[in-house]
């Protein structure tokens, strides 16, 4: 039974370092973007086509 909790509290003590190694990479900028501003001008938008009113011309 003393092997569950010493499991369970090493479990615990990675996931919270694992945590904390996360928080401080989000924090130092590790998944900024960088590149993809750079060429999303090159990227071909897509085209919109004006609506088109349907007249109802009656004489």
């Amino acid at each position: 039974m003393s092997v569950i909790y010493i499991l369970l509290s090493v479990s615990v003590v990675v996931g919270v370092a694992f945590f904390i190694i996360f928080l401080t990479a989000v924090k130092s900028g590790q998944y900024d973007d960088s590149y993809t501003p750079s060429v999303r001008m090159l990227f071909e938008d897509e085209l919109v086509k004006p609506k088109t009113k349907k007249s109802t011309k009656t004489d």
